[in-house]
């Protein structure tokens, strides 16, 4: 079932009720008019029962409007959970095929020794691809749990877009020079987990949806309020404006052809900007200087540059 056609039934019912107590309400306040104007010796009882009665039908409008609400929103989630569902379903069977047909290929058959390592570094990628997407749901559901006890450090947030852009360079079988770096040295104060998931799920999904010809650029700098701002942009089709704020919502993937063309789960977003806020800052999405594309920039307070005091950029905030 399609969810225009699971919305359409809700919605028809909650707009012919408001219609109902729209003119319910416009009925009462002639009728209360028209009796005070017509018996004057009932008047004051008109005028009382009108200002009540009108309260309690824009009350129950009220209501109505926001049972409509809740309901588009209940809806709306359980599609986009059923959807998470069959990707998760299609990320965990993918690799696991892929893994049991060689598995099964280097059982049963003589392989050449050349094509056996092709074949374990297939394999070892498959169990990487599965590593990250258990990575994601683990981290989901631990975002939802107190984080009192872990202990905060001084990370060096240069160092951590690095490895990131290598290892998604290295998942993607890419170039080194496919991701373009241009940090200055830096630390933050935070935990080095959740700041590498930011980064390396950012950097990920800018390769996931570049263009044919990936080209991804990451951009750190310093302000002189302490603010480091790192910037992820890409070469794909970009982001339209009015989506910009529903993909950092839990489960959502942008369009359907995207849906079907690039794997995932939908939560990806929603772990970084729910760890952003964490850290006290933010992340938005604005389009390049020039070209196609998406770039996200990332503000994380408390930043500190290591060295050269003069590489933080003198800017306002």
């Amino acid at each position: 079932m399609s969810i225009r056609r699971r919305l359409g039934l809700p919605i028809t019912l909650a707009v012919i009720m408001i219609v109902l107590l729209i003119a319910l309400i416009i009925g009462w306040v002639m009728i209360n008019v028209w009796g005070a104007t017509e018996n004057e010796q009932a008047a004051p009882l008109y005028w009382t029962f009108l200002p009540i009665g009108a309260t309690f039908l824009a009350v129950i409008l009220a209501g109505v409007i926001f049972y409509m609400v809740l309901s588009i929103k209940a809806i709306n989630l359980s599609q986009r959970q059923a959807n998470f569902i069959d990707s998760v379903t299609h990320e965990l069977k993918s690799p696991i095929a892929s893994l049991k047909l060689y598995l099964q290929t280097l059982n049963r058959r003589s392989i050449p020794p050349e094509k056996v390592g092709s074949f374990y570094e297939t394999m070892l990628e498959d169990v990487e691809r599965l590593d990250h997407l258990i990575n994601h749901l683990l981290e989901a559901g631990r975002l939802d749990r107190s984080h009192e006890d872990a202990e905060e450090g001084d990370v060096r947030l240069d160092k951590v877009l690095a490895g990131c852009a290598q290892s998604v360079a290295l998942l993607y079988r890419l170039p080194p020079d496919t991701i373009k770096l241009k940090t200055v040295p830096c630390s933050i104060r935070g935990l080095h987990g959740d700041i590498e998931i930011i980064f390396r799920n950012l950097i990920d999904n800018a390769v996931k949806y570049s263009g044919k010809d990936p080209e991804v650029r990451v951009q750190l700098r310093v302000k002189y309020n302490d603010e480091a701002v790192i910037e992820v942009a890409d070469n794909g089709p970009g982001i339209p404006f009015s989506q910009r704020r529903k993909i950092f919502g839990r489960f959502v993937r942008l369009g359907l052809e995207l849906q079907r063309e690039k794997p995932g789960t939908g939560l990806g977003l929603y772990i970084v900007r729910t760890l952003v806020k964490r850290m006290r800052g933010d992340v938005r999405v604005k389009d390049p200087p020039k070209g196609s594309g998406t770039v996200f920039v990332v503000t994380l307070p408390g930043a500190k540059t290591v060295g050269d005091p003069a590489l933080a950029e003198p800017v306002s905030a």
